[in-house]
């Protein structure tokens, strides 16, 4: 598919990478019924998705946990660190209660889908991640850190005491999944004043996006790991 997306601007180009044929198929089937959409490669292997994606430098990337030779999290990595201005990774899988996805957040992966997702989820996903947003589901992260994250003792983390009043309450209420809308909404702020503390949780914190803000809080032990 090609063309221009809605409102003239131009699709979103989407990788998508999953060592089952029919799984590549679905997922472009449904990412290019939408106009604003567009599948400009596929990979079957971490080995194959990584040079494809450096030299495609698509938008987002939709990529599988489980493939052989390199799986998605050493793929993830490998992008991302190689990069300057890396796509934004969904991890697609199977079971969400998976030491594979969590090291996948870990690695840098803005969030994940099942596949067994509706259409409906996985196109906004692929627009939500494009925008900059990260796709947090606060129950499974939660679930994912206490089965998996290393231990650590209550603000343990070394940026903790760092975080103003406002941005650790900004950090927990990001951790229940609230867009910068409901942010907004909930501190009775400005959208622009939300971005700046945001922002600068991310930057002490190290993190390069809301998931992986989210990650490091409970690894530090500033949010408490109970399933």
């Amino acid at each position: 598919m090609s063309g221009t997306g809605t409102a003239g601007r131009a699709p979103l180009r989407v990788v998508v990478c999953d060592d089952e044929r029919m799984v590549r198929t679905a997922l472009r089937v449904i990412l290019e019924a939408e106009p604003d959409l567009e599948v400009v490669g596929e990979a079957a292997t971490g080995a194959e998705a990584v040079p494809l994606v450096r030299s495609l430098a698509p938008d987002v990337v939709l990529m599988d946990v489980r493939m052989p030779e390199i799986d998605g999290i050493r793929a993830t990595e490998q992008i991302l660190a190689t990069m300057p201005a890396p796509p934004r990774i969904v991890v697609v899988t199977t079971f969400e209660n998976d030491a594979h996805v969590y090291d996948a957040l870990r690695a840098g992966a803005a969030g994940f889908l099942l596949k067994r997702a509706d259409p409906e989820e996985l196109t906004g996903a692929v627009r939500l991640v494009a925008r900059g947003d990260s796709l947090l589901f606060p129950a499974a992260v939660r679930s994912l850190a206490a089965a998996y994250a290393p231990g650590a003792p209550p603000a343990a983390a070394p940026w903790a005491a760092r975080l103003t009043e406002r941005e650790a309450e900004v950090l927990r209420l990001m951790a229940t999944g609230l867009s910068n809308q409901e942010l907004s909404q909930h501190l009775g702020v400005g959208p622009q004043t939300v971005k700046t503390h945001v922002a600068a949780v991310l930057a002490k914190t190290g993190a390069r996006d809301r998931t992986q803000a989210v990650i490091a809080a409970y690894e530090g032990g500033f949010i408490m790991r109970k399933s």
